[in-house]
Formats: structure tokens, sequence, C-alpha cells
């Protein structure tokens, strides 16, 4: 493999075409590790997560000039305040990160990249901090190998649950896999919802946003519903509304967003903002309207998108990081994503 250290966003920007084709044979095949997701998160940082990083990505090419591996990596100061490498995309709004590989080039290009990061000309690290791995990756026991081979230091820490469903292609036949109460409770709520009036003058709805003139709109209603919760309404400071757009907007713009809302007329009462890729829902963030409680608006709508999906043959409804009950209820099927931090010493 020859290397090439991509250090400016102007540089990465050239490596969009190559860099997705090879996302699709890697062995972590997942929306934040697509180009434009990390063209976007590094305008923001994160969205003001990091107050400084060095962009420093590591690609691998073949004899052919063709792009055999990537590091989506920066140098910065980790939470544990060592200078670190760390994936671009760390920690708090990507769900999933690791490399981008191909499974069969993985070992030779993680040994290949440990002694790259080895040279006297990388900036200095103490640790290599690589957060949100899926535990199933083989990324893990092939960097486990490689770091014992060179007879450095591994850590591995796991972290956020992740649960996840497989879908069946069928409504009912998913509904006939998940406890009988939750399976009435569900059916309840949707007929209740599609009954509503109690007061409201006009019918319940959900959509998906599919007009592009609209879309910054439709994701500032969508991010007041979030900012609904308080723990949400911290966590959206301007930065991260700021990358909010940004990373909705590439994801729209490339054909893998979903943004669906529950409405009662225009009122907007529910939304989920997904990813809807490679087969796949994953599901990324939510916002509820409190003062519509009645009318179960999260549920519903989470109803809707699950019966959505599987009629239009999505294999898996990915729920990602947190262990909130609700998850379970609908069926969820656990994992975790791990932490590796290694040393040198």
């Amino acid at each position: 493999m020859h290397w090439k250290i991509v250090r400016t966003l102007e540089e990465f920007a050239l490596l969009k075409e190559p860099w997705n084709e090879l996302l699709a044979c890697s062995a972590s095949h997942v929306p934040f590790l697509r180009h434009e997701y990390l063209a976007t998160w590094w305008k923001t940082l994160g969205g003001g997560e990091w107050p400084q990083g060095e962009m420093l990505v590591a690609t691998a090419y073949r004899d052919d000039g063709s792009l055999a591996g990537a590091a989506p990596l920066f140098h910065t100061i980790n939470r544990d305040q060592q200078k670190a490498f760390m994936f671009i995309g760390s920690i708090e709004i990507s769900d999933y990160l690791d490399l981008v590989v191909c499974q069969d080039d993985l070992p030779e290009f993680i040994r290949e990249l440990l002694r790259l990061l080895n040279q006297e000309t990388i900036p200095g690290w103490e640790v290599l901090d690589f957060y949100n791995i899926l535990d199933t990756s083989p990324t893990l026991p092939a960097l486990r190998q490689a770091v014992q081979d060179l007879g450095w230091q591994i850590q591995e820490e796991p972290l956020q649950h992740c649960p996840y469903i497989p879908l069946p292609g069928d409504w009912e036949t998913y509904l006939a896999g998940i406890d009988k109460k939750q399976r009435h409770e569900i059916r309840r709520k949707m007929r209740r919802a599609e009954e509503w009036a109690n007061g409201w003058s006009e019918p319940v709805r959900w959509y998906f946003v599919e007009d592009s003139a609209s879309l910054s709109q439709e994701m500032d209603d969508f991010m007041n519903l979030m900012a609904q919760d308080p723990d949400k309404e911290k966590f959206l400071t301007p930065a991260m509304r700021t990358q909010m757009q940004l990373a909705a907007r590439a994801a729209f713009d490339n054909g893998w967003m979903q943004l669906a809302f529950l409405a009662v007329g225009s009122t907007k009462n529910a939304g989920y903002l997904n990813f809807d890729y490679q087969g796949h829902i994953w599901v990324y963030n939510s916002g509820i309207d409190y003062n519509a409680r009645e009318l179960s608006p999260g549920w519903v709508l989470l109803g809707h998108l699950l019966k959505w999906s599987n009629e239009n043959q999505r294999s898996t409804f990915d729920f990602m990081r947190g262990d909130e009950e609700y998850k379970y209820r609908f069926g969820g099927i656990d994992r975790r994503v791990v932490r590796l931090k290694i040393s040198r010493s």
C-alpha cells in the first residue's frame, strides 16, 4: 500500500467518489462514514464539541492507484486531557464509527496504519482513542492483534447499548413477533390517532419531508420539537443547530435522509430524523410536542415508520445508541458500541 495523508477539507473534498465506493465494501457500511457526513462534521467540529482539531486522514492506495483504505482521523486533546488521534465524527453525534476498508484488506491496513502513526513526522500522540465501534466490527479483533504484535497496550470499554429490530418485511408478521401487550398498545394508539377528535378541528396525518426548498424550515421545526426536552434544549446550541442543518442537507441531497412528522393540521406534534440508507432505517433523533401527550404522538409516528419500513422492504430498524425502554418494547435486540484506547507503553 502507498500512503497519503490528507490534512485539509479541500483535499478531503476530492476523495468523495472513491471514498463512498470504498465504503460500499467496508466492514462497517454506516451512514456516519459517508464522505458527505464526515465533511459536514468537520466544518463545525461536531457542532462545537471539539474546540480544536487537526485533520489527519490516512489514505492507502493500491499499485493501480485505487483507494484501498482510509482512516478518518484528527489530532486533538481528548476528554482525558491527552494528546490523541480520534475518529472524525467523535463522540456525541455519530453513533457508529470505524475505519473505511474492505474486510479482506483490514489486517494489513491496520498493521501499516499503526506503523505510519508511529513515525516521527506524525504529530505527537499519547493515545489512539477510538469511540463508537460496534461490538460486531471485525476492526476490533484486527486492532487487538496488531497492537499485541507491536507490544503496545490496548484498553476496551463498553459504551452505550444500541438496540435494533430485524424486520420481516410484513407489518402483521412484525407485530406478531413482539409482546402481546405491546402489540395491543401499538394498535390502540394508532387507531385512536386515526379517530382523533377531542377538540382538534383537523385530522391527524403523518408525512415525509420531500421538498428541498422547505428542508431548512422543516429542520428548524424539528429542532424546536426536540428542544421541548430540557436535555435536548441544552444540547441544541447554535453551533449544534448549524451542524444538524448541514448533516440533514448533505443526507437529503445524497438521497438518504428521512425526516418524518406527525401533525394535526398544520401543527407538528412529533418528528423523527432518520437515515434511510442501504436498506436500513437508522433512527438519529426525535422530538415530541409535550402539549399533545394525549395523542401519544411519538408512539404513533414510530408505529407508522415501522409499518412503512416493513412494507417498503427495509431489513433493519436501528435505534442506535441509547437503552430507553421503549426500544426494547418495540422488539429491539441489544448490542453495544465500544471504545478502544491504544497506547505505546
